[in-house]
This record gives structure tokens, sequence and C-alpha cells, in this order.
């Protein structure tokens, strides 16, 4: 195996010997842009001949991203990942991906080439409507890290670049999160008591559950006499397509325990669902919340109707998902340890709870300092006369 340096006009080029050609048993030679400099040129023959060593040597080829991306990566990992997973890469390889870099050789991808990519995803990804958050654009960035990892293995390319590339910061553009006051909650849900999601709201309150979750919740999963449930599936939607999926992670699915006024809440939705149901002449829902023919709720008009009731009530604009920072804040606010507030709402670790509400931590901290001095500094208790 042997390789030289080449000159053609003012270009260089670098020429590997890769054996013979089945065709016509001649040596086959594969020739390298090796751009304007003799030294660059002996740089990469340097480690063109290494890689042919090693056995990493990848041939040109005419391959484009859009090409890898969609006929070939896609297909190949869409037995491997959750289906709202796969929609996303999809549209997200349809939407940014190809319209700025779909027409670029695999080969000739750059980090800077993704580094700039990054940049305009943050300032004009949305088009008209600006960019989109420094989270999503992350998303992107781990979605081609993978895809070109892949690439790396099948010998499409050499490296990974997108391993190389800068990526935007999300700590500082992420949205603010919201939640209510135990009085604002109440409020609410007093508010509501005659609305037909309200039991699906309260126990999204009660429990910190997810959307999907609360919706894909079936009665054989709730145990009323025993005042607890078990979240085992979600329904989502994917390109408005309704899907019912696993839990979101392994520690997603759990039991939580329910107060008594949750199933008294739950013990009258279940008594009207099956009075509706016998009057229409329908069976029974499976399913703890559905429309009043039976059929599911979709995720995004539940959303929808929560927000319409929220503009109409007295309390605080916040999101259908802040209901589960409501719960979680209201918990830690109480002194309710942060290891059972992160079993209910189903977080990986501890660590990560305690992240995402570092804004109760201040004032737990000061109750915690003002408890330690009153225990070691404060008066002692005067003996019984």
């Amino acid at each position: 195996m042997r390789g030289h340096v080449a000159r053609k006009g003012k270009r260089y080029y670098v020429v590997i010997e890769v054996g013979d050609d089945p065709t016509t048993g001649k040596r086959k030679q594969v020739w390298h842009a090796a751009g304007a400099t003799k030294r660059g040129a002996d740089e990469l023959l340097a480690e063109l001949l290494e890689s042919l060593r090693t056995d990493e040597y990848v041939e040109p080829a005419r391959l484009t991203l859009a090409d890898y991306l969609r006929d070939e990566w896609l297909p190949t990992v869409q037995h491997r990942l959750r289906f709202s997973t796969y929609d996303a890469y999809r549209r997200n390889i349809e939407r940014h991906v190809i319209p700025r870099l779909g027409r670029t050789r695999l080969q000739k991808l750059r980090p800077a080439d993704l580094t700039r990519f990054y940049g305009e995803l943050v300032t004009s990804g949305r088009g008209e409507l600006g960019g989109l958050s420094p989270k999503t654009v992350r998303n992107i960035h781990q979605m081609l890290r993978k895809a070109l990892e892949d690439a790396v293995q099948h010998n499409y390319v050499p490296r990974n670049v997108a391993a190389r590339a800068s990526v935007p910061r999300s700590g500082g553009s992420r949205r603010e999160m919201g939640y209510w006051t135990a009085d604002e909650l109440r409020r609410f849900l007093d508010q509501q008591r005659d609305q037909p999601f309200f039991a699906a709201w309260y126990l999204a309150a009660s429990t910190g559950m997810r959307r999907g979750e609360v919706l894909g919740l079936l009665w054989r999963d709730v145990d009323l006499d025993r005042h607890r449930l078990a979240v085992r599936r979600s329904l989502i939607s994917v390109g408005y397509e309704l899907q019912e999926s696993d839990t979101k992670t392994t520690r997603s699915e759990r039991v939580l325990d329910l107060d008594d006024r949750t199933v008294a809440v739950l013990r009258e939705h279940q008594k009207h669902q099956a009075a509706t149901a016998t009057t229409l002449g329908i069976a029974i829902p499976d399913a703890v919340f559905r429309r009043t023919d039976g059929t599911p709720i979709h995720p995004d008009s539940f959303t929808q109707a929560f927000g319409r009731r929220v503009r109409r009530a007295e309390v605080p604009r916040i999101r259908l998902h802040d209901l589960r920072h409501t719960h979680a804040t209201l918990l830690l606010q109480a002194g309710v340890s942060p290891k059972i507030v992160s079993e209910r709402l189903g977080h990986a670790t501890v660590a990560f709870t305690m992240q995402v509400y570092a804004h109760v931590i201040p004032g737990m901290q000061a109750d915690a300092a003002a408890a330690f001095g009153e225990l070691v500094f404060g008066e002692p208790d005067e003996p019984d006369t």
C-alpha cells in the first residue's frame, strides 16, 4: 500500500493505492484533494497512510448528509427508538438539518459547519418567528452526534466531527418555571368542579403526574381502597396522532399514594363516567379519563382547555405542565424530603430534582439555619412546676 503527492495547477492531491480493481485487475488509485500547500498535502498523506495501516481508511464518497440521515441512518435506528423520539429526529432532520446542510457531502462536513449551523438555529431557526431555544439546538446536536458516530462505525467517515463542534449553552435561556401558591391552586380547582376535565386536573396537581401519564392512566392501575395508583404508560401526541407509549424513563414507572380528597374526587368521577356510559349505551371505558363518547382525549386539547380556564380564573397564568411544578414546590416548601418528591415525580435522581427546584432551596436553607440556631442556642424549656 503506497501513496504520493501530486500537483495539478495550483492544487495538491494525495494519491493512494488501495489494491487492485476487481474489474480491470489494475492498481486502484484514489485521489484526495489536499489544498494549496505542499506541507498540507504531506500531512494528509501521512494521515491516510496511517489509516490504511490501521484498517481505518475511508474512500471518498459522494454521499450527502441528507442521503445518509434520511435514507440510511433513520431507517436503521427506528426500531431502537421510542416512536416519539424517532418522530422528533425525523422532523428535526427535515425541518432544520436538510434545508441548511443537506447537500453537504458527508465526508466534507466539518466541525465549523456544525458550529455555524447551530448558531443559525439559535438566531433564525423558526424563520420570521425567531430562533430555536438553546435546549432544542442541543437536542439536534445530540441527534447528529449519534448519527455521525454510527457513520464512523460503518466506515463512512474517519471521525465524528460533531464531537468537536461548539454548541450553544442552554442554562441562560431556560424558560422560567411557573407555579401556584396553595391558595391559588385551591382557588382554581374550586372554580373547575363543573368542568369535564376537573378530576384530571385535580389528579395532576395532587400527584405531579405528567400530562401523558394522566391521560394514559387505566382503572386497573388505580386502587382507590388502598389509596394508590401505578403509573405504567403515557398517552402522547406524535404528529397530532395519538400513541400509547411506555413511561418517559424507567424511574417514571412508579406507584403513587393518594390523599383522601383525591380519592373522593376519583370515586365521584368514576360514578359519573359509569352513569354516562350507561345512558349512551356504550362500554365503560378502561381508561380513567376519556371523552363522553369513550374516545381518548387528545393531549393538545387537554392543554388548550386548561389554558382557557386559567385565563378566566383570577390566578396567575401558568402552563398545564406547571401543575407538576406546583406539586413539587409546595411539597418542598412544606418540608417534605426531596427524595420523596423525586420519587413522586419519577425523576432519575434526587440531585436532578433539587437542580430543577433550586428556587425553593433558599427558603429551605433559611428555615434549616433558624431551626439549628433554636435547637442549639435557644432558651431551654422551662421546667414544669
